[in-house]
């Protein structure tokens, strides 16, 4: 079951929030829906955003600016928190903030106490979608996946691995190598324990020369970012991409940071990139 929270009117459009108890996380989860003017005729396209390390579902909705260009493309927008919450959730035992609560990696914990509800790929890819397709006017057979920086991750490396399930994939800033970055140290390592060799499967560098199935990707990264060079490292994606023969669209943006101004400048491309596959 589900409960709507708030919706608000956008673009024509309704921009909804609701709960539901997650069976796969064991806790309750909220999500955000936009449904633009077009879902008042009959089920449109979905594109499924996942957002960074420290945000919840409401940072893209507020900041990113993208109903206006959901609204004219007639796609349906689903954006889920980044992690299981709750009293009985564990967090990092420091408090930091790149783990644990906010940083759930979009992977499946396979090493306790992770592994009892840090499960956000069968999430994302699974419960979630399940739920928007059987209670919101959308066309599951025609899906989309983008995110940022921790997201970004997410989107590779789910839309990589499951191409039946997804017409395109785009990200802002990802996290191209977490087995190659100290956030994916820390968040593998702790999650899926010290065999890096587990690892490779949450990472879109090694997954990109594994794909059966080549999708349309667009990647913006901006040339200011602060965590450009130690933590993204888009350069280990682009040589990945050209070995494996895998033609993907990364694009350089200087003078832009990591922040939602830099994603909310780019918001228009992905959503007509996303459009051409979501279109018929």
């Amino acid at each position: 079951m589900f409960e709507m929270i708030d919706s608000h009117r956008s673009h024509g459009g309704e921009q909804q929030r609701y709960r539901h108890r997650s069976e796969t996380l064991g806790c309750n989860m909220v999500y955000s829906v936009f449904l633009p003017p077009q879902a008042t005729d009959g089920p449109v396209p979905v594109l499924y955003y996942l957002s960074g390390l420290t945000c919840t579902d409401e940072n893209f909705v507020a900041k990113a600016g993208a109903q206006q260009h959901a609204a004219r493309y007639g796609i349906a927008i689903v954006a889920p928190d980044t992690s299981p919450r709750g009293d009985d959730v564990p967090d990092d035992p420091d408090g930091a903030w790149d783990f644990g609560s906010g940083a759930g990696f979009y992977v499946n914990a396979t090493q306790a106490p992770w592994d009892q509800h840090y499960r956000m790929y069968d999430y994302v890819l699974e419960e979630l979608p399940a739920l928007i397709n059987e209670s919101m006017p959308v066309d599951g057979n025609r899906q989309a996946i983008t995110g940022h920086s921790m997201g970004g991750h997410g989107a590779l490396t789910v839309g990589l691995r499951n191409p039946d399930r997804y017409r395109s994939i785009s990200a802002f800033s990802p996290i191209s190598s977490p087995s190659q970055c100290p956030w994916g140290h820390k968040a593998l390592g702790r999650y899926l324990g010290d065999d890096q060799a587990q690892w490779l499967a949450h990472d879109a560098c090694h997954l990109i020369g594994q794909a059966s199935r080549q999708l349309p990707i667009l990647v913006d990264q901006g040339g200011s970012d602060g965590f450009l060079v130690d933590q993204l490292k888009p350069e280990l994606l682009m040589a990945a991409a050209t070995e494996a023969g895998y033609p993907i669209n990364l694009r350089l943006q200087a003078g832009y940071d990591h922040s939602y101004f830099f994603v909310s400048s780019f918001m228009a491309d992905h959503m007509a990139f996303h459009a051409q596959y979501l279109s018929h």
